[in-house]
């Protein structure tokens, strides 16, 4: 039997508080609502239930409250076939992401709470965990200092990691150099070129561009890889379908370019439903939609 990827997910779980409505509220103005939904989501916690769906062996490592909300997580997650032996209860409450959809865009406001607690320490504590993996996923809605004592262990050992740079801030250098592939968005990506060579991010970079694709680069070329045309319900968690899907087939040793192309499949499938981990695929389901495309 063929042995499941192992992938390792270190970041953010929160209950996204999603309201749909037809009006963006102006500053000072109340406008009705369409319908309200409460969704574990958390671009950690996405990413993980993405890999999984996929049919990978996912260890989730992050923080959740001591309230009503980490215990729904937890359950959910469970029920999704991640690995939360690794996510602990901490004092005080869950993250929370408030997200309005409208016209199947959205803007979301995050309160980080118990995602604050993976710090290096904790992250330190899970080294076996992480050592032991294929890839190593991560994103920037814990602090820094927790993602970097990810990459330096996953370093380490040898493991691959991908580095999901949202929300986007300063990173250094030296974090930069030890990573294999980071996956920002074109705004996220203008930002993480400020100030640096082109060489410091060359066969790294996969830019994800919404309904343009993702562009990656091969030698001195720029390739872009076409998005999957589809009906777009809910935009929240295409990110993170899509690096859950590349992770799942970089860590099966599927080509960058292929593996670009699978997890473009995954973002196009999880924008079909509303909520960030209600839409992602099963591999059977892209592999089908794939061929269906071609």
């Amino acid at each position: 039997m063929e042995q499941k990827p192992r992938i390792t997910v270190v970041g953010s779980i929160n209950m996204d508080l999603v309201t749909i409505t037809t009006q963006v509220p102006k500053v000072g103005e109340t406008v009705f609502g369409n319908r309200f939904q409460m969704n574990p989501g958390g671009k950690g916690a996405n990413q993980a239930v993405a890999a999984a769906r996929l049919g990978a062996h996912v260890q989730l490592i992050g923080c959740i409250g001591k309230d009503v909300f980490g215990k729904d997580i937890l359950r959910h997650l469970q029920q999704e076939g991640v690995d939360v032996s690794n996510v602990e209860p901490v004092t005080g409450s869950t993250a929370t992401a408030s997200i309005t959809v409208s016209d199947g865009d959205n803007s979301i406001i995050v309160v980080p709470a118990a995602n604050q607690y993976v710090t290096a320490a904790f992250v330190e504590s899970k080294r076996a965990v992480i050592a032991n993996s294929d890839i190593l996923i991560l994103q920037l809605e814990i602090p820094l200092e927790g993602v970097e004592k990810a990459v330096e262990i996953a370093k380490e050992n040898g493991v691959t990691v991908i580095l999901n740079p949202a929300p986007i801030q300063e990173l250094p250098s030296e974090l930069i150099q030890r990573i294999d592939y980071v996956t920002p968005n074109e705004h996220e990506q203008t930002l993480l070129k400020q100030g640096r060579s082109k060489e410091e991010l060359d066969g790294k970079l996969i830019v994800t561009k919404g309904s343009q694709g993702v562009s990656i680069r091969e030698g001195n070329k720029e390739i872009n890889i076409p998005a999957y045309r589809i009906d777009v319900v809910d935009t929240t968690g295409a990110g993170d379908a899509f690096n859950g899907g590349l992770a799942f087939a970089l860590a099966k040793g599927i080509h960058l370019r292929e593996a670009c192309k699978f997890g473009n499949a995954v973002a196009a499938l999880s924008t079909t439903k509303l909520g960030a981990q209600t839409g992602m695929p099963t591999a059977q389901e892209v592999e089908k939609f794939i061929g269906s495309q071609e």
